[in-house]
């Protein structure tokens, strides 16, 4: 995302000899009063945006090297909080793909391995208390779901590798812990959606077929249009069946929604973006950006208070980083969280975002929750 405009000048100050007439001062402070004003019809340049630091003196933070003590270079992929991640690395053999529980004193856990040979992943995470349930898959594997209880030390338990075809769209609804059930959405046939479902404890998967394109939300919810040019028109509740149709967005389109928040971003007539969120039903309305702003992460406005964007910096080009802001909808506040951020990334109320270069850098975190 680009800085913020410069803020505007201010008027320029006339001095006043007092040898000087009176009539000459009273004109020249006249002249002055029009410097001071915009032309008709120019727009104001926005505020620099409040330093996060300033604006959440509270809220907890967090700093990780990118290596490991071992020198293993490691990937946070969830946060427990500021200070607790789960992330990757390989082992220092290069042999495996390391599932490693991160703790705020340094400490390594590891919860899986997969052999580095079969292309190994770890797609998606759900976490509920001490419950981490998560998606893993190796090159012509099926995806398998297998879950952890980050607190009894016992080893981690296979739930089901009877998946479909999952689809995950990096959204922290991808996979979701409810009602002591594992849910996930998976492709169905003749453009249907399945909604499967298996308990914590493993055994048989339950699967609801839904007709269109649909993908997990807060539960119960289901949204659709994640791939479709219209975006989201709809959403529909699990537990009790109802439609909500997703309204006021006139000949543009909803680019994503929550049963609370939609994000709709239209096309501005100098070319860039104009983003605005409002509830489903069209009501409260609002612009929270411009200009070069544009949309970061999945999920549309976490913890139903923030909408997190990215806005070009002078360096952006050069390093391909950004400025990482977040908009607090209730006070219309624009938060700068860092001047130069790279690789971006949210789930379950945690932001966390890595510094520098390909060579060398930091990732940091920050937990909404605590705000």
């Amino acid at each position: 995302m680009a800085s913020p405009s410069p803020r505007p000048r201010p008027a320029a100050r006339i001095r006043s000899s007092l040898a000087r007439a009176l009539g000459l001062g009273t004109a020249l402070a006249a002249s002055a009063i029009l410097l001071a004003v915009p032309p008709a019809g120019a727009k104001p340049k926005p505020a620099a945006p409040s330093l996060a630091a300033v604006a959440w003196p509270s809220a907890q933070r967090g700093a990780i090297s990118a290596n490991l003590k071992d020198g293993t270079a490691y990937e946070p992929l969830i946060f427990l909080d500021a200070h607790t991640s789960v992330g990757t690395a390989e082992s220092r053999d290069g042999h495996y793909l390391r599932l490693l529980l991160l703790s705020a004193n340094g400490s390594v856990r590891q919860l899986r391995r997969l052999p580095v040979a079969k292309d190994p992943s770890f797609q998606t995470f759900a976490l509920a208390g001490n419950q981490l349930a998560w998606a893993e898959g190796s090159r012509g594997g099926a995806t398998q779901l297998w879950i952890i209880n980050l607190r009894d030390g016992r080893p981690a338990k296979e739930v089901t590798s009877d998946t479909g075809d999952a689809v995950f769209y990096r959204s922290q609804y991808d996979l979701l812990i409810a009602e002591g059930r594992l849910h996930w959405a998976a492709a169905g046939p003749d453009n249907a959606t399945e909604i499967r479902s298996v308990a914590l404890t493993g055994g048989p998967v339950d699967t609801r077929v839904e007709a269109g394109n649909w993908e997990l939300s807060a539960w119960p919810w289901l949204v659709n249009g994640v791939t479709e040019a219209a975006g989201t028109t709809g959403l529909r509740n699990l537990a009790t069946n109802q439609d909500v149709a997703v309204t006021g967005v006139g000949n543009r389109s909803a680019t994503n929604c929550s049963p609370t928040w939609c994000r709709v971003v239209t096309l501005a007539r100098d070319g860039y973006n104009n983003i605005d969120l409002m509830h489903p039903d069209g009501t409260a309305r609002r612009r929270i950006a411009g200009g070069t702003a544009t949309t970061v992460i999945a999920d549309v406005a976490p913890l139903d208070r923030f909408d997190i964007l990215a806005e070009q910096g002078p360096t952006s080009d050069l390093t391909g980083n950004v400025e990482l802001v977040a908009v607090e909808i209730a006070t219309h506040r624009t938060i700068e969280i860092s001047p130069d951020a790279g690789r971006i990334s949210y789930r379950d109320g945690v932001l966390w975002w890595s510094t520098g270069n390909l060579d060398t850098f930091v990732w940091h975190s920050i937990d909404l929750r605590t705000i």
